[in-house]
């Protein structure tokens, strides 16, 4: 009986004809990827994270370029650590994917739609809110969202606390410590 080969292994093309499937040969597939001097992986077609940020920016060319690129200043302002990240790259986003700002964790996405830049805060349900910026996405137990409508005025000292409460939650001892599960007992006879 034939199986499939393991995970990142191929059939190989010099494999005999008539050989019986316990002397197939197999061979590894491997993929190259570029690493910059930076350490960061370059994505496809050698753009940085940063640079397709840039690129979705120019894209947009509206108020809504402009509300991603102050809110992204915003973000490298509040915790010059943070690190930029692009995933979700799909041909509904022309492949630019959604930006994405990290610190020992996500903490919010850059999210362009028509009529709104949506900026959520992965852990945002843990977060305090006292200046009330939260405006979407309220009924879940995790995420919040700030939604931004072209004419909003971005409150950039709450949205910088925001931003360093949600680093302070990232890195804290609670978020990153696992709780401990009690051994069953056998039962006694």
């Amino acid at each position: 009986m034939l199986t499939a080969p393991a995970r990142g292994l191929r059939y190989s093309s010099d494999m005999g004809a008539g050989e019986p499937p316990s002397t197939t040969k197999m061979k590894k597939a491997t993929t190259t990827t570029k690493k910059r001097k930076s350490g960061v992986e370059e994505g496809k077609g050698g753009d940085s994270p940063s640079h397709l940020i840039d690129a979705r920016i120019k894209e947009l060319s509206d108020w809504r370029g402009e509300t991603l690129a102050r809110v992204r200043m915003l973000i490298k302002q509040a915790d010059p650590e943070v690190v930029e990240e692009v995933k979700w790259r799909k041909s509904s986003n022309s492949m630019l994917g959604v930006p994405v700002w990290s610190h020992a964790g996500i903490i919010c996405t850059g999210e362009t739609y028509k009529n709104v830049v949506k900026m959520t805060f992965a852990k945002g349900a843990a977060l305090a809110d006292p200046s009330g910026l939260f405006n979407s996405s309220l009924e879940g137990n995790t995420r919040r969202a700030i939604d931004f409508h072209e004419g909003d005025k971005i409150d950039e000292k709450a949205l910088q606390a925001l931003i360093r409460a949600a680093v302070a939650l990232n890195t804290s001892v609670r978020a990153t410590a696992r709780p401990v599960r009690s051994r069953k007992r056998p039962k006694s006879s």
